[in-house]
């Protein structure tokens, strides 16, 4: 007669062993980088200045955790701006639509943008203060391209302004929409009123001059 008992644990050294703890190792390290960032995201969008120390508490972590995964406060700063830049993009996404006018389509892109700058504004504040200003562009080149073919899109159809570069009007619609992100945080643009103004103003620099 044979007798089943509980399995019994793969020997330390084991590859088995090996590869169950990897795996927990692996897992331990997602979760502390998960929370980590997460913490990082919405203390920079308080306080562009909040310190690694104020991360690894809020993250429930210890320093040397969090200098584990990342090395510097930069490179926080960085993983915590591409994510909310991918945040952006899936937002854009989300609102582009076939057929539309390309005015109403750069609109719809404009509010998705701006639902989540406004939200994170001040993480650009802490990105300008921590990083080249050169990396901060490039981290937003993606969002901007995609404004950059609704901008060349609407000069095609004449819906929009082709007297001034498309390059120009996407650096000007780059500039006025962290402008607008910063006034709102230091409480001279109303919160609730601020999609309203940005999209006017944006739609008013595409526009066809008034001769």
């Amino acid at each position: 007669m044979t007798t089943t008992g509980p399995a019994a644990a793969p020997p330390p050294g084991s590859k088995t062993g090996e590869r169950s703890g990897g795996t927990r190792r692996r897992a331990d390290a997602e979760r502390s980088i998960a929370a980590i960032v997460g913490a990082a995201t919405e203390l920079f969008a308080l306080d562009p200045g909040a310190s690694m120390v104020d991360v690894a508490r809020a993250a429930g972590v210890g320093r040397v955790t969090l200098y584990a995964h990342f090395a510097s406060r930069e490179d926080l700063v960085r993983q915590v701006l591409a994510g909310a830049i991918a945040r952006s993009m899936a937002a854009i996404e989300a609102a582009t639509t076939d057929g539309q006018a390309p005015a109403e389509a750069f609109a719809r892109v404009m509010r998705a943008c701006w639902s989540q700058l406004n939200q994170f504004g001040r993480l650009y504040e802490a990105a300008e203060q921590a990083l080249p200003a050169e990396e901060v562009r490039h981290h937003h080149r993606t969002p901007m391209a995609y404004v950059r073919d609704l901008i060349r899109e609407g000069q095609a159809t004449g819906d929009f302004r082709g007297d001034l570069p498309a390059d120009w009007l996407v650096a000007t619609v780059y500039a006025l929409l962290h402008t607008a992100a910063a006034e709102v945080a230091a409480g001279r643009l109303a919160d609730d009123e601020s999609g309203t103004v940005v999209e006017k103003t944006l739609l008013s620099v595409l526009a066809h001059p008034v001769r």
